[in-house]
């Protein structure tokens, strides 16, 4: 995390867009796979309903929540403007890839032709997106953005995850080191804790969330 970061708590964040990557790079591997039919993985597999719907919910909040206010925080910088709307029209070009994916799964004459571009594309088109994101969005809104605006966007950002936190929380963690773990468990209620390492925890990890093989 840069110092530019340091004052607003940016940790679920990153976490966040790790577990994005994480999927992306599976969602890839399934759809090269030769063994079996990938469009049959992907549309039996919860990981990929899972993904997207956060996803989703991520992009969104960002869309409705974060991005407008950091609008009236910089409406006099118009350089920081023009990367707002780089992060929104990014957003907007990874949402057809998702639709053209679904698509594809369901096309049972062209679809296992367009699969694997289509997702060589969303892959592409979301890590560089949140690589962009990291190294000049998340920098500025350390530097601008009022602490009480950032607690506002994590606030509806887990309003809009709503009852599906016990899965959402283990997704997050997935595959996470220990450190940023604790720092995110941390931040939560005890009752919250006990639950994720009691049950939400165990049940994500005995959940068959992707195709055999591509647990890992």
């Amino acid at each position: 995390m840069t110092s530019t970061t340091a004052r607003l708590d940016m940790t679920m964040m990153y976490a966040v867009h790790d577990a994005l990557r994480r999927d992306a790079e599976r969602v890839a591997r399934i759809a090269a796979r030769r063994d079996d039919d990938p469009r049959r993985l992907l549309r039996a597999a919860a990981g990929w309903q899972m993904f997207t719907s956060y996803l989703r919910v991520h992009h969104t909040t960002e869309d409705d929540v974060l991005w407008p206010d950091m609008r009236r925080t910089l409406a006099d910088r118009p350089d920081d403007l023009a990367l707002l709307d780089a992060m929104e029209a990014e957003h907007g070009a990874i949402d057809p890839l998702l639709n053209a994916v679904d698509a594809a799964l369901a096309d049972r004459e062209a679809g296992p032709g367009r699969l694997g571009g289509l997702t060589d594309a969303l892959v592409t088109t979301l890590t560089g997106h949140l690589r962009h994101e990291e190294a000049e969005a998340l920098p500025l809104i350390g530097a601008t953005l009022a602490e009480t605006r950032w607690r506002r966007f994590g606030e509806e950002h887990r309003a809009r995850v709503g009852t599906g936190v016990p899965r959402y929380l283990p997704w997050v963690l997935d595959g996470i080191d220990a450190e940023r773990a604790a720092r995110i468990l941390g931040g939560m209620p005890e009752r919250l804790r006990a639950a994720y390492h009691d049950a939400w925890r165990p049940a994500y990890a005995g959940s068959a969330l992707w195709s055999r093989g591509e647990e890992a």
